[in-house]
């Protein structure tokens, strides 16, 4: 009779899961933002999510909590319960954490919804700035080791991956100094606090268009519509064409015990948002190329990102970890 009881007992509390899980979403959702307000990641997670909480019916509250290089936001959705009601909304960044030392977190621990899309980076500097080419750039740098300043976000950000890059192909001994996100960064950088930034074009390209800070280069083997005028880095590096193309990329990730139907709920949302006129053309007004992708497909795009990345950074002596004893072997 115990053993029917228990059995009962455990058939309903299944049941009561289905349902719960059937039902989602039954009340808003929170999407936490790895960046601060105003960076490349904010900005598509805020451009995707009206999109979103249409197509989920529900309210989507967005969060900035920035820190650590994104690794705060990050063990903050990996800590959340796994019932679909917490996500980040984030950026590249975890998947060097291992290699830079700032955590054993990365998205090997999360279901990727969906990989929206990926960027092109640029080398930002203030309108003002004494350099008009990257070839000056690089010139003051080699002359000068250790006096110029850039703009960073933290070891694995964007900016010092780019750097790393840099640094395999040319002298680059500069101070990085670091920001709670790119946007912080660049508006510190028009302040004066740093000489220049690499940034994503899509956190960029607002203040480049209204004059307020120039590209002297794009991150990339050739122009891009975006920013027609602005060089290919490979002019003034030719040797940057063995890491190209590269960039950021920003998607939706849940935790990866989360249940499959909620799973499957989340990624029909953010597939219809991706498909959305207003999203896309934010994503090509600000140079980014839609990906739109998740589950399996997802996956393999993020481990060889990974793979590419870490190897990169440890081949440059920018790795603090060996990216062989995380189990990252080279692509």
């Amino acid at each position: 009779m115990i053993v029917r009881l228990m059995g009962a007992a455990a058939a309903i509390a299944v049941m009561a899961g289905v349902s719960l899980a059937a039902d989602y979403p039954e009340r808003e959702v929170l999407g936490v933002v790895m960046w601060g307000a105003g960076g490349a990641t904010d900005t598509v997670a805020r451009a995707v999510n009206p999109a979103a909480e249409e197509a989920l019916g529900k309210p989507i509250v967005v969060l900035n909590k920035s820190g650590g290089a994104g690794a705060i936001s990050t063990a903050f959705v990996n800590a959340a319960p796994a019932d679909g009601y917490t996500f980040l909304y984030g950026a590249e960044n975890p998947q060097l954490h291992g290699v830079m030392g700032v955590s054993e977190l990365d998205y090997s621990s999360f279901y990727p919804v969906n990989i929206l899309g990926r960027g092109v980076a640029v080398i930002a500097v203030p309108a003002g700035s004494k350099y008009n080419t990257m070839q000056e750039l690089l010139a003051d740098i080699k002359a000068n080791p250790g006096v110029v300043k850039m703009g960073s976000t933290g070891p694995g950000g964007l900016p010092s991956t780019i750097g790393a890059l840099i640094k395999n192909a040319v002298d680059f001994d500069v101070t990085a100094i670091p920001f709670d996100g790119e946007g912080p960064g660049l508006t510190a950088m028009l302040g004066g606090e740093v000489d220049f930034m690499p940034s994503g074009i899509s956190a960029a390209a607002e203040q480049i268009k209204a004059g307020k800070m120039r590209a002297l280069a794009v991150v990339n083997t050739e122009p891009v519509a975006t920013l027609p005028d602005v060089p290919a880095i490979t002019d003034a590096i030719p040797d940057m064409a063995k890491f190209l193309p590269w960039g950021p990329f920003y998607g939706v990730f849940v935790r990866q015990d989360v249940p499959d139907d909620v799973k499957a709920t989340l990624v029909s949302a953010f597939k219809s948002a991706a498909e959305s006129e207003q999203f896309q053309t934010l994503m090509s007004n600000r140079g980014n190329v839609m990906m739109n992708i998740s589950g399996d497909e997802a996956a393999a795009f993020l481990k060889k990102w990974q793979q590419v990345t870490a190897w990169v950074l440890q081949d440059t002596g920018a790795a603090k970890v060996n990216p062989e004893t995380l189990g990252i072997m080279r692509p």
